[in-house]
């Protein structure tokens, strides 16, 4: 799994203006900005009505369940996937190595169109991501390994 870079608030600033910009096209209920473990890095949309901490580490799972069947059936990965509901659905998209992309929405919604934002999303997403490692690429860190016990070395106050 790829370390996250280091994201500055103007970093965080840039990601929730791409994830705002989708939720509005794609009439989302939720955007999901996750690393590949399934920690949550930042979010747009409806907060309340959904667990989003707990989302994101089980699409996260899940989207590794469905990475190992695209190796059983000899396909290098599956970039996303679209699970239906009754009343919402959930469509996943990898941002980069590091990040993936969640979407919820109304299941009367388009899949379609929702998997056409998502990708220019993701191509944004992915560049600032980008920038971000380009800025201090010794700097990353895989949330996998966090000590939650103790976080002070990763939280610092802003100069």
């Amino acid at each position: 799994m790829a370390a996250l870079p280091q994201l500055l608030e103007s970093d965080v600033q840039v990601l929730d203006a791409v994830l705002r910009e989708l939720l509005t096209q794609c009439e989302a209920t939720a955007v999901l900005l996750t690393d590949q473990a399934g920690f949550l890095i930042t979010h747009q949309g409806d907060d309340r009505r959904f667990d989003l901490t707990t989302m994101a580490a089980l699409a996260a799972g899940a989207f590794m369940a469905n990475q190992s069947i695209a190796n059983l059936l000899q396909e290098s990965n599956f970039s996303s996937t679209y699970q239906q509901g009754e009343h919402y659905s959930l469509f996943m998209r990898c941002v980069d190595n590091a990040c993936m992309l969640l979407v919820v929405f109304p299941a009367k919604g388009s899949v379609g169109a929702v998997k056409y934002y998502a990708n220019a999303a993701c191509e944004r997403l992915a560049a600032q991501l980008r920038i971000a490692r380009e800025r201090n690429p010794a700097a990353g860190l895989d949330l996998a390994e966090l000590n939650l016990l103790d976080s002070e070395t990763l939280f610092r106050r802003k100069s």
